[in-house]
């Protein structure tokens, strides 16, 4: 009945619970922490114990498992076991009498004790302990204490000093709450709510596993933690077995310990309950009216009682909605098939949308039914229509499942039908279903193609796991130029994602499109010249303008292939990369509404993605921050790649938000591309991360993510700087880093080819850096004079963060060259335009009036003597460090370290490391 050791780390989110805790245990001395099980209850508990035995308090611990319930009196006898023998001393001789056969239980009835005797025993030991030092008591699992132990410990607590805190941790949902006797009445409680999307990603990489299946398993587990590793778990074992690894839009298997978490959630609730909750489970869309009319009378008390056990939420219009998506899973999974059918046959009859009475007529039954297969096939149809294709995969699968034998042509035809669904739905679990299928049968090359196809567009950005697909798929197109086409423009795109090689992307478009034209696909035809023309961008190709012209010049009455890949969509981003943002965001407003209706959610998450890019341009950061969250939502909703949603994500906050978060996002958008091998937004997370590392003053560290960047862009061959915009950034770090040597070559390399370009708003970018390296140089009059040009350059260009950006870098070298007055305008005008443009993080640094320094700086390196990478040599040295010492820290050559030093020297007018210590008030 000790603490459990071993148990799963899922501390994460609790930081500021545990905050909360010590300031009730503060206010109150007692406190209770609530939630259902697996919500980390008892993590939070070792956590606020940890934290008193840091400051030398005892802690007394008990945590007691289901079965002790049962046994009077255990619990107290193993909190008695764990008491130091030297509170033991001052006993009376009863009292030591009856805590001697308290532990020697088994050898004398209970009857027979004197439980006087016990209780004040129970309440000296409390006290001669408070009398050393604080005691904190920690009563985990409260719920499984023995009525005798909850009776002992309420006598105990109400005599015990003002020296003994208590916290009890309780799952309070199903059973009678035992809290109150323990703590009284009125005793603050914390209950620990569910952890976000991306406190489940951070859970899962602490567990090693990977962050590319944190929307789905978010979505299963609602945010409980025991329930997400457990899920996390049975995905990433599920994908050893696996050729290719997992995938993010896989159905989660619900085997193992995450069945056992579940169907423990799921007994909180009575039985009567359960049965309402499985009709609901089997529902598409469940609210009160629906299970009253499919037979649950009580639908609205039983779910109440649901409700209360934290397994469902209803909303005011009498909507059903469970807290975790492994919860309907695991009843479905536990109900017989005569109790699943059933259920499906009462909601055939009662819901009022034909294509749900549909499936749950075709559910409640299992033989062949051509009639109904055929009925099924038009309600397939019927979704594909309102864009439901996910929903069309699902009922496709069900047709081809109820047709008879004798029908093995329309069965071939549902399936493929099935499998392109659930390619355009990004649902690769199902087009793997599907696929399977159609290979098992004798079906045509065509079929074959057309089913591995559907399983290569639902991979999402994971493309590079897919070779054996793509193999076979080249194989079987032989002969056929149109089916040659669309494997060849699947390849194109694997090129640029996965393989990072733009060079090889190109020549493979070109390929698709010559095949296309032989096949007489224009619809492929306008696909490949786009992939044509977005390589030949970012090539730096000056025809990529004409080629583009060329595939939007070709009628293409219908987008299979998605909207993405279009060249409307890369008209878009072409206008985005030459800052005509007005034309872009009047277009993107036209396709949003167009890729919402045809039911693909990678089409709405990329105009979602360019709205956001546009309006952070524009200066709307609150606008992009709102298309982030709905980029995010569905990312998790539709089970996408999250490597692109945490890369907007990280970017929203970095501009709109918070550094902090914005790290996060970044670092998770880092892991999920490196696991999918996607090349494309691996760079782009580096540079959200690379930019909040500058922002905050840590130039070594921004310094190595972005060259990282600089890598990566290099190894895939990008020439023009105007799509990832990270060169003025790098430039800004080396400055800051005091290489300004480095960042003067890079900005003279990088001006060559956005002059020859024209990329007005990059070269901007390369002004502003430029004028810190004028300013590292000495040369401040000329840093100021190019920093005024260059902020209204930025104004007139209508980017208004980058113009704030700038006004930040003048107010900084007006202030390295002692002119208070201009430095102070410089700023004041910097956060009035941050502010304007909602980008609260910037605001801040603008109203602080410094340059970022690393955090831990602290406020003693605000001098406006020294340079940024002055400041943080001064503080590392004036706290001990070393030249060598400082030098690694600093990521320079021992003689920078030297050379800065003297200039700090002088600067502060000190001759030695004391007195550079003392003018920091370093002590």
């Amino acid at each position: 009945m000790v603490a459990p050791t071993g148990r799963a780390d899922t501390t994460v989110g609790h930081g500021e619970l545990v905050k909360a805790v010590e300031q009730a245990l503060t206010a109150h001395g007692r406190a209770l922490i609530t939630g259902p099980a697996g919500a980390g209850k008892t993590e939070l508990a070792a956590a606020v114990a940890a934290a008193a035995e840091a400051r030398r308090e005892t802690v007394l611990t008990l945590a007691p498992e289901a079965a002790d319930r049962w046994i009077p009196e255990a619990s107290a006898a193993a909190l008695l076991a764990s008491v130091p023998c030297a509170a033991l001393e001052r006993l009376s001789g009863p009292q030591r009498t009856a805590i001697a056969l308290l532990r020697r239980e088994a050898d004398t009835p209970r009857a027979g004790r004197d439980h006087v005797a016990l209780r004040l025993a129970v309440v000296e030991v409390l006290r001669t302990l408070a009398e050393r030092s604080p005691v904190l008591l920690v009563l985990d699992n409260a719920q499984w204490l023995d009525p005798e132990t909850v009776d002992l410990l309420r006598f105990a607590l109400r005599l015990t000093p003002p020296g003994v805190r208590v916290l009890v941790a309780e799952c309070v949902q199903g059973g009678t709450p035992v809290a109150e006797p323990l703590s009284g009445p009125g005793t603050p409680a914390v209950r620990i709510p569910p952890l976000g999307a991306d406190e489940v990603a951070e859970l899962l990489v602490r567990h090693g596993l990977p962050a590319r299946i944190a929307g789905r398993v978010h979505q299963a587990s609602g945010g409980n933690p025991r329930l997400a590793l457990a899920l996390g778990r049975s995905l990433a074992e599920a994908a050893g077995n696996r050729d290719g690894g997992a995938h993010h839009a896989d159905t989660l298997p619900l085997s193992g310990q995450a069945r056992e978490v579940a169907r423990r959630l799921l007994a909180e609730a009575p039985a009567e309950a359960r049965r309402t909750l499985l009709l609901a489970a089997l529902a598409a869309r469940p609210t009160t009216a629906l299970l009253r009319r499919a037979g649950r009378p009580d639908a609205e008390a039983e779910l109440a009682e649901a409700e209360r056990a934290a397994l469902v939420t209803v909303g005011e219009d009498g909507t059903v909605a469970f807290t975790a998506g492994a919860l309907p899973m695991a009843l479905a999974a536990d109900a017989g098939w005569p109790e699943r059918a059933a259920g499906h046959a009462a909601l055939a009859a009662a819901v009022d949308d034909p294509v749900q009475a549909v499936r749950h007529r075709a559910l409640a039954v299992d033989a062949p039914d051509e009639w109904l297969a055929a009925e099924i096939t038009r309600a397939a149809a019927v979704c594909r229509r309102r864009g439901q294709r996910a929903l069309a995969a699902e009922l496709g699968l069900l047709a081809a499942e109820r047709t008879p034998a004798d029908r093995p042509g329309d069965e071939l035809a549902r399936l493929v039908a099935a499998a392109e669904d659930a390619g355009w739905a990004g649902r690769a679990d199902l087009a793997r279903r599907a696929t399977r299928a159609v290979l098992a049968r004798d079906a045509s090359p065509s079929d074959r193609v057309r089913s591995r196809l559907a399983v290569i567009d639902a991979a999402g950005q994971a493309l590079g796991t897919l070779d054996e697909t793509f193999a076979h798929a080249m194989d079987e197109a032989e002969g056929d130029p149109a089916l040659q086409a669309a494997v060849q423009l699947r390849v194109a795109w694997k090129h640029n994602l996965s393989d990072g090689d733009p060079v090889r992307s190109r020549d493979a478009a070109a390929e698709a499109g010559r095949l296309a034209a032989l096949g007489g696909d224009t619809t492929a035809e306008a696909m490949a010249l786009t992939v044509r023309a977005r390589m030949g961008r970012i090539l730096g190709d000056p025809d990529a303008e004409d080629i583009l012209a060329e595939a939007l010049a070709l009628p293409a009455p219908e987008v299979p292939l998605g909207m993405r890949n279009a060249p409307q969509y890369l008209a878009v981003r072409h206008a985005l990369f030459d800052d005509r943002l007005d034309d872009a965001r009047r277009q993107l407003l036209v396709l949003l509404p167009a890729v919402q209706r045809t039911g693909s959610a990678e089409d709405v998450f990329e105009v979602l993605r360019s709205l956001t890019e546009v309006e952070q341009r524009r200066g709307r950061c609150r606008v992009a921050s709102a298309h982030a969250r709905r980029a995010l939502e569905l990312t998790i909703e539709a089970g996408l790649s999250p490597g692109p949603a945490w890369y907007v994500a990280a970017m929203a906050e970095a501009l709109g938000g918070s550094f902090a978060r914005a790290a996060g996002y970044a670092r998770r958008g880092i892991q999920a591309s490196e696991e999918e091998h996607d090349q494309v937004f691996l760079s782009r997370s580096l540079y959200a991360l690379g930019l909040v590392e500058l922002a905050t003053g840590e130039a070594a560290k921004a310094v190595a993510t972005l060259r990282r960047v600089a890598e990566l862009e290099a190894a895939q061959q990008v020439v023009d700087p105007s799509v990832l915009r990270w060169h003025g950034e790098l430039a800004e770090a080396l400055v800051a880093a005091d290489a300004p040597e480095a960042a003067a070559e890079l900005i003279d390399e990088v001006r060559a080819v956005a002059a020859a370009l024209d990329r007005a708003p990059v070269l901007a970018a390369l002004d502003r850096a430029r004028g810190l390296v004028l300013s590292a140089h000495g040369d401040a009059a000329a840093a100021v004079e190019l920093l005024r040009d260059t902020a209204a350059r930025f104004e007139g260009l209508g980017l208004p963060v980058e113009h704030g950006r700038t006004l930040l870098a003048l107010a900084r070298v007006e202030r390295r060259r002692r002119r208070r007055a201009p430095a102070r305008t410089a700023l004041r005008t910097a956060a009035e335009v941050f502010a304007r443009a909602g980008a609260k993080p910037w605001a801040e640094l603008a109203g602080e009036g410094r340059e970022p320094v690393p955090a831990e700086a602290g406020p003693a390196v605000a001098l406006a003597a020294l340079t940024g990478a002055e400041a943080r040599l001064a503080l590392l040295v004036a706290e001990g460090a070393s030249n060598q010492e400082a030098a690694a820290k600093l990521f320079v050559s021992v003689k920078t370290v030297e050379a800065r030093l003297t200039r700090i020297y002088q600067k502060l007018e000190v001759r030695s490391r004391a007195q550079l210590a003392t003018a920091l008030r370093i002590r």
